[in-house]
């Protein structure tokens, strides 16, 4: 080869080492939260909920970006704690809150396998009633995904919840909110029962804490679901599988 072309071909070789590393440093800054759901080390039974759950979708609708401080309330087992974890990166931060209920019947186990060992290490747990927030201030973004309906069974200050969320965020920040249809008139009393709520009742509550419904997605809506089964139900298809509303609500600026 002479050395016009050898030069030429190491050009060129070197210059797409360059394009693909540029491109995997564009790829985790332009879409975070796609570079963490692609990541190695996701659980296999958080893989298998992808497909219903639409995590992608869902966090990009609320904007999620490197460097944010995000709260996951009543995070569970920490499915979405995880992605919103790689998402925001080493410079962000995720506070995983769970008050007592959740954790006693369900998520204390599979939560601290998730995260032991510092296996997120930019992830603070908080296991306590909201009333003993340990929420800092200035937040840029809180999601309460699928367990507002939840709260009235559960003893929770709905007015005083979602107040409080308020002041955790700083001005312009994302109060993101998902759960399961009811039927229309339903409001809240399906919430034990069927583990679904009305959404225009959850769209009154919060904007009367302050809040502006900025955004609505559909990403998560069903025809087939006829909004009169529990969640939990064996015979069904699932509770991934229900008709689900996606509501992006912003604090004011001023």
């Amino acid at each position: 080869m002479g050395m016009g072309k050898w030069i030429a071909t190491c050009g060129l070789a070197l210059g797409t080492i360059l394009a693909t590393a540029m491109g995997t440093q564009r790829s985790s800054l332009d879409d975070p939260v796609g570079v963490s759901i692609g990541h190695p080390e996701r659980l296999k039974s958080d893989l298998e909920r992808d497909e219903n759950r639409r995590p992608q979708r869902v966090l990009d609708f609320f904007d999620i970006k490197r460097g944010m401080h995000v709260a996951d309330l009543m995070a569970g087992d920490g499915y979405y704690t995880e992605i919103l974890s790689r998402a925001v990166g080493s410079t962000g931060l995720v506070y995983c809150q769970n008050t007592a209920i959740p954790l006693r019947v369900f998520a204390d186990k599979p939560l601290t396998e998730r995260l032991k060992d510092g296996r997120l290490p930019n992830v603070v747990r908080l296991d306590e009633e909201f009333d003993d927030s340990g929420l800092p201030e200035g937040l840029d973004a809180a999601l309460l995904i699928r367990f507002y309906h939840d709260f009235k069974w559960q003893e929770v200050d709905r007015a005083a919840f979602n107040r409080l969320v308020f002041r955790v965020l700083r001005p312009g920040g994302i109060f993101g909110v998902v759960d399961h249809h009811a039927k229309a008139g339903a409001g809240i009393e399906e919430g034990k029962r069927l583990h679904r709520v009305e959404a225009s009742l959850v769209r009154a509550e919060v904007e009367a804490a302050g809040f502006v419904l900025e955004s609505e997605s559909y990403v998560l809506n069903s025809e087939e679901d006829t909004l009169d089964w529990n969640i939990f139900d064996g015979s069904r298809s699932g509770r991934d599988t229900t008709s689900r509303f996606v509501y992006l609500f912003r604090k004011p600026l001023q």
